[in-house]
């Protein structure tokens, strides 16, 4: 599962073993507490897992409700946010292959919460869109600089002062070199062939 912060392009990802409710629900919990700002609003794909009444549940039942939204049928390219992630957050990463043993799904999940998402936001940049325009039949685009997830929330006025300092004291923590050895240590542990 993938999640992304449309504004500051802020990811968080895990992996469930079924499309069932619970799974689902309890993974959005947990990637949510890894947030480090609040949600404001949910938009999702059309797909069953997300779609359901426990998860709509969660997210309008609390003091500050979340606005659920849904994609339009047959619109896969009201998700871009996420389905630009999902290239090197899940195919790029996993490969396009199903995982067959539910073994490895806390490993995946550790390997997301603990070295690919603070690598990812904290020190990958990435461009965003500023604006788009059409000339004749010719599209032009203008992006912004490129910038981390990690840059953009701590930009004047995107977070409390509080939560910038936390943001700033845990990227002050990470060492991009150790967090890169680590994933290359733990991937291999999750791709590496079972004996037959």
């Amino acid at each position: 599962m993938t999640y992304t912060d449309i504004l500051s392009g802020w990811t968080e990802g895990g992996a469930v073993w079924n499309k069932g409710a619970t799974g689902v629900l309890t993974a959005t919990r947990q990637m949510e507490a890894r947030l480090p700002f609040a949600l404001l609003g949910f938009d999702l794909d059309n797909g069953g897992e997300f779609l359901n009444h426990h998860l709509w549940t969660y997210m309008r039942e609390r003091k500050r409700a979340v606005e659920f939204t849904r994609s339009r049928p047959y619109h896969s390219d009201d998700n871009a946010h996420v389905e630009q992630k999902n290239w090197t957050w899940a195919r790029q990463f996993l490969g396009y292959g199903r995982l067959e043993d539910p073994g490895l799904m806390a490993p995946i999940s550790a390997l997301y919460r603990e070295v690919w998402a603070p690598w990812q936001n904290f020190f990958l940049p990435s461009l965003k869109l500023e604006k788009k325009w059409r000339e004749g039949s010719h599209w032009h685009q203008c992006y912004e600089s490129p910038q981390t997830a990690y840059e953009r929330l701590c930009a004047p006025g995107m977070l409390p002062l509080p939560a910038r300092r936390q943001l700033r004291d845990r990227h002050a923590s990470l060492d991009p070199f150790v967090l890169k050895s680590e994933l290359e240590k733990k991937l291999k542990q999750i791709l590496r062939p079972k004996p037959q």
